[in-house]
């Protein structure tokens, strides 16, 4: 079909989101989506433009030349112009750009265009769209570019507004060579006030200032300068040439206009002397400028807020359009009110369908909710505001009427006959949720619906039934298309549904449903049930399922149409023949009969013509196609909306099929298409015009009766808006709340509280529940009389249980069980969330346990001591890390072959030197340790020395070292630490068996005191924090009952345990009869007792005998021995418990004394450590000075070889600027030596006439016309850009006048008398030929003296690069400097003394008699001048250091230069004293005569050598030529070769790279070793070197002073032999 048809563009509209230029004085135009419109601003008349390329971007025109420009959006994107109306292509630019081009400008002085390039170049480039030649080009320029103006009296000079800053680039131009330079314009600080930049460091270039102003719109003026708008509401005018920046307008001043002070200057144009402004409200400001000061002269007012505000060419008429969609125009010439010439409205288009009439009338939604009619030219003849947001449209082809689906559920009815007035007649709410679809039938018997609850409705489509819903059906899945196709011969109606499996996306389905319907009337009472559910008997559902999910379908006859966006391929479906006793619930497998390409970006719609021939389909690509449904191979495609704005929503076809109209995604335009079928396929257009005809003649009776019925609908909620989403159902009225006793068991449950309006459904059920209560109404109220009956039982029974006891009660089951099933779900939630509690608290505790517990080694705790508040803590230590060992070993690894270095260098000292040094070790290591670990005994043999830290990685090294050293101090201390932890542990717990002995001896003694035991406490014991006692938790421990029931088992069991015990009757009997031991001990002898004899129980004294006498005395006998006893063992119990206390007490307070001197022990090592600590805080101080200092060497080297190329490249171009305009001065000298010529030839000429005619006429060669002369350019830097260049294009001008007004004094009119004509006719060519060598010196001297000033521009910048290169320099210089001095002045600890302070025995009490009271701002004063005098001390003392620096700097020079003058003295005594040869003798005592026949022999000596010197040379040239020839020979050869091997390279050095990273990777640890085995070998063989080159050096001083002696005595000095 792409031979046999084509698709054109009837009309475009949408939103004016971008810029609009005048392209003549009357058309503007802008884009449009994928287009560019064109728009007669007083026919109001438009026409489309369709771009070349894929998208539009950038678009510019220049309505002086009538031409545009456009680039495309694409990779390596073209800038294309055309000429308007013409509309044909002058040149297509192919730049640099490799995205896309940010901005366009057009110059109205000359055929050039610049343009802007995004990422990643930013190129800004000047073309000649004449020729397509690139006149000037700077890349990184463009980096937040919004805007390109060429200044329109200059187009020398072009303004780039970035969002940020402002820069205008000065194109300068030395003859046929132009080039770009920047002026970055300083605008003000966002208070208005000028910044001025600090003073950058000596080696920092950066400075800092505060926010300036955000410029928003420039425009320029007719004296060249450019006003600035701002976004904070300022207005500048700056001075391009001078740089000058002055405030217009500042709204933060008092006297500032208050019209002004809200606008921000969205946009700003010039006309003549009044300046137009607009800012974010819908104000519209003329203002006069009157040097820096601004008056309002005129204000309009508008509905929009204007974005763009411009003049036509002509200055005549001013055009303004809104972010809203509209555009404006005034011309102040014809009326001072403005009009509004388009108003297409703002946002992006959600559905557009056509309505079925023969006139295309367009119906479209805008996500505002705003509905548009557009005639078939494009114009908006109505609009209306639903208020609400909508989703979907569909037009009626049975009445004039449009359905619209909101996101809110409601589907409402619009009346369209009154085109320019659309009226909402009808709405019916059937979801709660969004209407995803509706759909008509071709013959408009039905409306159905879809969203997201999986019902489809099925609404009567004809007016006459008011719309009415006839039923729903459920589809197992949420819908993700629906069409529907009427088989008119056979009476149905067939409904697709594509619906989403539980396997699919959101997005994709593979699940199809055929809905089969009657076309008839369904409003019998079999068609639904009573809930209005769709009987099965009606309708005939089918399921489908295809292997791929599908994103979109569409129906057509016995086939299906749909897009698969995996695939990215278009499908065709057959569907089986289903007979009427198939099952509905069988689901059955389809697969494509044809599958084609499809769109590339997906997903894509479908739409299907009415006759079911035609296939339409749109992506996000942007494009449209149209396929014949027979072969789907072939398609003819237009681009219709950009790709990067997410392409096209949706498509539609008219009735006839011949128009398309699609709706973009995010691009907000709105597009018509016509399809054009050439006359091979004609037969298929008529086709579709005749199915058109003859639907249009079933459908017009329809339509008669119908549409008149629709036309009285009166309008719905009248006052009342759309949104508020009214239904034709009553509402349900609410119920009134009643006891719960009058309540029957259907209100138990909680039923859902019904939706402030209810859909159809809804409104359906509850009519059904009304009929319900109707019918069975008089049961209802005999169950009601019964209630009432029980309600008085129960209210009787209430009142008797009121009077009851509590145990008397009975609970009600039923709301037991309730209120027990309510708590258990608040236990459950109450219990989740204390679970996830426990579970963050967990998470939280693990966290912090392992960072902060686990991965210590050591971990933290104290010692107290038992009498006082002692405490010493150890020091917490983590694990070294395998880093840091590694660290450590490599630097100790380093130190050692440093010391074996330093070892073998000095084993030649002698002994004296070495017992010296060891008796200063111990004095001077606590001067260079700089700390008391070494007295500590924790020292590293490795550390370096503190003045030896020259170098940063000495400097890493020691940070190392030190950090090792400190770890060791820690570790040491807590050795110690743990041992005396052990050693409280232990006392602690001979400290408890003491005094569970002490109670032993106090339960004897019967004795009662209060013990002193001691405890660890949680800093001692931390590891306790981690468990929790029993006894720390106060809350009563739950248990479920299972675990009450385990409780109560195990309790039972102990029970049963401690009754078998006490039942033994070993135990009991040894009880009973020694108390239950075996032997007496010692310790119970306080509790024997002697019993008394009977008798002295049951007699009285004077009835006992003898022998019970003698008993009695006996037992009074062994009763004192007992007493005695028992005394003696009490003495002994307390004589053992004080001992047990006085044990306890010396051994807690020796402990104390241990603890003390630990903690005096701590002290000196914290001390250490603090001392090594700050020795490495300087240490990491100095490094990182170092590497700063480091990096700003680098960044200040980068910028002087930066500049030093920049320096170099200006010098080149400089010196190639010269030799240019060297040879043009010489072409300008012959050229006006040439035109000399011509005036001093002029008589020679005319030989032929007399003098005197000659004379005459030589005036007349003289005599000019008068003609506006060239204003010459001057190296005036004002000049050159105000004053345009005429050398280039307007040269031929003024020669062509020139010649036009030599015509004049040509005519024949101005012959001299007596002159012939012939002579005339020759004085006509002479001076013809004069007056155009003149305009050729003219020229010439014109762009020399534009070269000249070229010249000198360059000059300038050579000069001024010269002298950033000299500061860079010195910068660097400085820095080197301040970097030696760094590593010169080291930072150096030293351990002092502590000193004594003598005090007085006197009275320290302070007097406060003679006090002064005084402010604290005194004290502070005083503080601060203190300060100061410190900082001025250091400062002097630092400036003595130096100098006594440079001193002994300068005495060491001395030194140097005193050695220089001895050794230069002993040069000159051995140069006396040489040896003379005989010639220089005879040259010393010849006479003058003998010398000069001596020289003259000499002198052709010579010259004979010279001459065969020459011979010689000729033939070693010839030789050597002949040689170079050879070589040449050989080098062909060579370079013949060597090609071959270049061919070859590539191959070899990546066979060369794979060998030796494989070399590489084999021997690196054989490189490592032998590399570490040389260089201890290179430093002991360097080691034996030094020593055998001192021992040498000692031999030759010895030999030299032994020569010189032998010298001096065996040659007299010269001095000596004069003498004598």
């Amino acid at each position: 079909m792409d031979d046999t048809g084509s698709l054109e563009v009837r009309w475009i509209q949408g939103s004016i989101n971008k810029s609009i230029d005048f392209v003549d004085n009357k058309t503007v135009c802008y884009t449009c989506g994928s287009h560019i419109c064109f728009l007669n601003v007083e026919t109001k008349k438009q026409s489309v433009f369709l771009s070349p390329g894929r998208d539009v971007g950038a678009l510019t025109a220049n309505g002086k030349w009538r031409i545009f420009a456009f680039s495309e959006q694409k990779l390596s994107p073209s800038i294309f112009v055309y000429n308007f109306p013409e509309l044909q292509l002058k040149n297509e630019l192919k730049g640099t750009a490799q995205l896309d081009y940010t901005s366009l400008a057009l110059c109205d002085g000359g055929p050039y265009l610049a343009c802007c390039s995004s990422l990643p170049d930013h190129t800004i480039t000047v073309w000649n769209w004449e020729n397509a030649e690139s006149v000037c080009t700077q890349p990184q320029a463009g980096k937040d570019v919004t805007s390109l103006v060429f200044n329109p009296q200059n187009w020398f000079q072009l303004c780039a507004l970035g969002t940020t800053h402002l820069t205008v680039w000065n194109i300068e131009k030395s003859a046929s060579f132009h080039v770009l330079k920047p002026s970055v314009i300083e605008l003000p600080a966002t208070d208005g006030s000028f910044v001025e930049r600090l003073s950058p460091t000596p080696y920092l270039t950066e400075f800092y200032t505060r926010a300036r102003l955000t410029p928003s719109a420039i425009c320029w003026t007719a004296t060249s300068e450019l006003c600035v708008g701002c976004a904070e509401g300022f207005l500048l005018l700056v001075d391009p040439e001078s740089f000058s920046v002055s405030v217009l307008f500042n709204p933060t001043t008092a006297d500032a206009l208050p019209e002004l002070k809200e606008s921000n200057f969205q946009s700003l144009t010039f006309n003549k002397n009044s300046l137009i402004a607009v800012g974010k409200e819908s104000m519209v400001h003329c203002l006069q400028i009157k040097g820096t000061q601004i008056d309002i002269e005129q204000t309009w007012q508008l509905e929009r807020a204007v974005k763009t505000v411009m003049y036509s060419p002509d200055q005549e008429t001013l055009l303004l359009s809104s972010k809203s969609g509209q555009i404006y125009m005034l011309n102040q010439a014809q009326s001072d009110k403005i009009v509004k010439v388009l108003d297409v409205l703002s946002g992006n288009f959600v559905a557009a369908a056509l309505l079925h009439t023969d006139r295309n009338v367009c119906v479209s939604l805008r996500d505002s909710g705003e509905l548009q009619l557009w005639s078939s030219d494009g114009i908006c003849i109505g609009s209306l505001s639903l208020q609400a947001e909508v989703t979907s449209l569909a037009c009626c082809p049975i009445a004039h009427y449009a359905a619209v689906g909101t996101a809110s559920g409601n589907v409402l009815f619009l009346d369209l006959n009154k085109e320019q007035q659309p009226r909402l007649v009808h709405q019916v709410q059937l979801y709660h949720s969004a209407v995803d679809h509706l759909v008509f039938d071709q013959e408009g018997h039905y409306l159905l619906t879809s969203a997201s609850d999986s019902r489809i409705y099925l609404l009567d489509a004809k007016p006459s039934t008011a719309f009415s819903v006839i039923g729903y059906t459920v589809i197992p899945g949420h819908v993700l298309s629906l069409s529907a196709q009427c088989i008119r011969d056979c009476e149905q109606v067939k409904v697709l549904a594509l619906c989403a499996g539980q396997e699919d996306s959101n997005q994709e389905g593979s699940l199809l449903t055929v809905l089969t319907l009657p076309s008839g009337n369904l409003a019998g009472p079999d068609c639904v049930d009573r809930h209005g559910c769709l009987s099965a008997h009606f309708l005939k559902v089918f399921r489908y399922k295809v292997l791929h999910p599908l994103t979109s379908c569409v129906l057509g006859v016995s086939e299906v149409f749909a897009y698969c966006h995996r695939n990215k391929t278009l499908q065709r479906f057959q569907l089986p023949e289903n007979t009427d006793d198939s099952s509905s619930q069988q689901v059955v497998e389809l697969k494509p009969n044809q599958e084609v390409r499809g769109h590339p970006l997906g997903p894509a719609s479908l739409a299907l013509s009415p006759h079911n021939l035609w296939l339409a389909s749109v992506g996000r690509d942007g494009l449209l196609q149209i396929r014949e449904t027979t072969s789907m191979e072939r398609y003819i495609q237009l681009q219709c909306h950009p790709v990067r704005l997410g392409g096209v929503r949706s498509v539609s076809f008219s009735t006839d099929g011949r128009t398309l109209l699609t709706a973009g995604f995010n691009d907000g335009s709105l597009l018509s298409a016509n399809l054009r079928i050439k006359d091979v396929d004609a037969g298929k257009t008529s086709e579709a015009t005749q199915y058109s005809h003859s639907t249009a003649h079933f459908l017009k009776d329809i339509f008669n009766a119908e549409n008149p019925i629709l036309i009285g609908f009166p309008l719905w909620g009248q006052g009342t808006p759309a949104g508020s989403e009214k239904t034709d159902e009553r509402e349900v009225s609410s119920r009134t709340s009643v006891d719960v006793t009058e309540q029957d068991e259907s209100y138990n449950s909680l039923l859902p509280a019904p939706p402030s309006h209810p859909t159809w459904l809804e409104s359906r059920r509850e009519t059904v529940i009304k009929e319900d209560n109707e019918k069975y109404s008089e049961p209802k109220q005999k169950l009601r009389e019964t209630i009432k009956e029980l309600r008085g039982a129960i209210q009787e029974l209430v009142g008797e249980n009121e009077n009851l006891l509590e145990q008397h009660l009975s609970v009600d089951v039923e709301e037991q069980r309730r209120h027990e099933a309510m708590v258990e779900q608040e236990v459950a939630k109450l219990r989740s969330e204390i679970k996830g509690d426990i579970v963050q608290n967990c998470y939280l505790r693990d966290v912090l346990k392992r960072e902060c517990w686990d991965s210590v080694k050591v971990k933290g705790r104290a010692i107290k001591a038992f009498y006082s508040e002692i405490e010493v803590r150890n020091f917490s230590l983590k694990e070294q890390t395998e880093k840091e060992l590694e660290d450590l070993r490599r630097v100790e690894n380093i130190r050692k072959l440093e010391q074996a270095a330093c070892t073998f260098s000095s084993l030649k000292k002698s002994a004296e030197e070495e017992e010296q040094a060891e008796e200063g070790h111990e004095a001077e290591n606590a001067a260079l340790m700089g700390s008391f670990s070494s007295q500590l005994g924790f020292s590293n043999p490795y550390i370096y020395d503190q003045f030896s830290l020259q170098i940063t990685e000495q400097r890493i090294n020691q940070i190392t070292l030190l950090q090792d050293l400190i770890y060791r101090i820690k570790t040491g201390f807590n050795a110690d630490f743990e041992v005396l932890h052990r050693q409280k542990m232990q006392e602690i717990r001979r400290v408890k068996d003491r005094n569970r002995q002490i109670r032993e001896i106090m339960l004897e003694l019967d004795m009662n005191i209060e013990l002193w035991e001691p405890s660890l406490t949680d800093g001692e014991w931390p590891e306790r924090l981690f468990t929790v006692d029993d006894s720390e938790i106060k809350a009563e421990k739950y248990l479920s009952p299972e675990q009450q029931k385990e409780e109560e088992r195990r309790k039972l069991e102990e029970q049963n345990h401690l009754a078998a015990q006490d039942d033994d009757c070993r135990e009991r009997a040894l009880d009973d009869m020694m108390e239950g031991v075996l032997e007496v001990k010692k310790k119970d002898i306080l509790k024997m007792e002697i019993p008394p004899p009977e008798f002295v129980l049951n007699k009285a004294d004077i009835d006992w005998s003898e022998e019970e006498k003698k008993v009695y005395k006996e037992y009074e006998k062994k009763t004192k021995d007992l007493s005695e006893e028992k005394e003696k063992y009490k003495k002994a119990l307390k004589i053992e418990m004080k001992k047990l206390q006085d044990s306890t007490k010396d051994a807690t307070e020796k402990f104390d004394e241990t603890l003390t001197k630990l903690l005096e022990k701590k002290g000196n090592y914290t001390e250490a450590i603090y001392q090594e600590e700050l020795k490495i805080t300087y240490l990491v101080d100095s490094v990182l000075a170092e590497e700063e200092m480091r990096n700003q060497e680098l960044e200040l080297k980068l910028k002087l070889e930066k500049m030093l190329a920049y320096k170099d490249e200006t010098g080149e171009e400089l010196k190639r600027h010269e030799q240019e305009v060297e040879l043009f001065h010489e072409a300008y000298d012959s050229l006006v030596e040439e035109d000399k010529l011509l005036d001093k030839d002029f008589k020679k000429e005319f030989p032929d006439v007399p003098d005197k005619v000659v004379d005459s006429l030589y005036k007349l060669f003289k005599r000019r016309p008068r003609v506006q002369k060239m204003r010459t350019q001057t190296d005036n830097n004002s000049k050159l850009s105000k004053e345009p260049r005429l050398c280039g294009s307007l040269a031929p001008d003024g020669l062509g006048k020139m010649l036009k007004a030599m015509e004049e004094l040509d005519a024949p009119e101005n012959i001299p008398e007596g002159l012939k004509p012939s002579i005339w006719e020759r004085f006509c060519l002479v001076r013809r030929a004069k007056v155009e060598s003149e305009q050729k010196v003219k020229i010439k001297a014109l762009t020399l003296a534009e070269m000249q000033a070229f010249l000198q521009r360059r000059r300038d910048e050579d000069k001024a690069a010269q002298q950033e290169t000299k500061n860079l320099s010195e910068a660097f210089e400085s820095l080197r400097k301040e970097k030696n001095q760094h590593l010169m002045d080291t930072m150096v600890q030293v351990i002092l003394k502590h000193g004594k302070v003598e005090v007085s025995n006197t009275d320290l009490t302070a007097k406060y008699n003679t006090l002064v009271l005084c402010h604290r701002s005194v004290k502070d004063d005083l503080k601060k001048e203190i300060r100061m005098l410190t900082e001025q001390k250091i400062a002097s003392m630092v400036r003595c250091k130096n100098v006594c620096k440079d001193i002994i700097q300068l005495e060491w020079k001395h030194k140097v230069m005193r050695k220089q003058l001895d050794d230069l003295n002993d040069k000159a005594r051995g140069i006396k004293m040489l040896r003379l040869s005989g010639e220089q003798q005879d040259m010393a005592y010849l006479s003058k005569k003998s010398q000069d026949s001596r020289m003259s022999k000499q002198v052709s000596s010579l010259e004979k050598s010279i001459a065969l010197m020459r011979k010689t040379h000729l033939h070693e040239v010839q030789q050597r030529m002949k040689k170079a020839e050879q070589i040449n020979r050989q080098a062909a050869i060579k370079a013949e070769k060597n090609l071959i091997l270049e061919q070859q390279l590539p191959d070899m050095q990546v066979t060369v790279a794979e060998l030796r990273d494989i070399c590489e990777a084999t021997a690196s640890e054989e490189n490592e070793a032998s590399e570490t085995e040389e260089r201890y070998q290179e430093i002991v063989h360097k080691s034996n070197l030094k020593d055998l080159a001192q021992a040498q050096a000692e031999d030759l001083n010895f030999l030299w002073a032994e020569v010189e002696r032998l010298t001096k005595k065996n040659f007299p000095s010269l001095d000596q032999l004069q003498h004598n």
